[in-house]
């Protein structure tokens, strides 16, 4: 597998659940 394959993958990853989170924070606040 490649590195960089796999190191943009888990970049996306982390993106989705800040913005998931944000997200549920937003609705909270």
């Amino acid at each position: 597998m490649n590195i960089s394959l796999t190191i943009g993958l888990l970049l996306v990853v982390l993106l989705l659940i800040y913005l998931i989170y944000a997200l549920l924070n937003a609705e909270d606040f």
